[in-house]
């Protein structure tokens, strides 16, 4: 049956930096480089969410705008704007997830999944630190 896919783009920024608790100073250092510097460095983050279904035959849509939105303000802006994703979100606390690129994304497409429920079905999250780098996050 064919689907129709919606994204809707949020922003956030936030810092981090990449360490592994179990591991050496200069280990981390090897593994990350600057990223492991310990005072942090931060993004503007860019997260595409991408969902996808069937058209309601009544109004159009594949998901309701608004629903959409509160549930992405709520699961990505309320939780990592001007955060320090290590120190903020507990998830992502010493010694647990990397706050990757990957790490990140996964992490919002399980949330924005498990708000939204039966409503739709995420189809990826896309995370951009900057212009260069990017992931995306994609069911299977």
């Amino acid at each position: 049956m064919p689907t129709c896919t919606l994204t809707r783009r949020i922003t956030f920024a936030a810092a981090h930096r990449y360490r592994r608790p179990e591991w050496s100073d200069e280990q981390n250092y090897a593994t990350f480089g600057a990223c492991a510097w310990p005072n942090f460095h931060g993004h503007s983050y860019t997260c595409d969410v991408t969902v996808a279904g069937e058209i309601d035959p009544l109004t159009g849509f594949v998901v309701d705008l608004g629903v959409l939105d509160e549930v992405l303000r709520r699961e990505v802006r309320e939780r990592f704007d001007h955060r320090n994703i290590n120190m903020d979100i507990p998830e992502f606390s010493e010694g647990k997830l990397t706050p990757s690129g990957e790490n990140v994304a996964k992490f919002i497409f399980e949330h924005v999944q498990h708000a939204l429920g039966s409503r739709v079905r995420v189809a990826s999250v896309r995370i951009s630190e900057d212009e260069t780098l990017s992931v995306t996050y994609a069911a299977e």
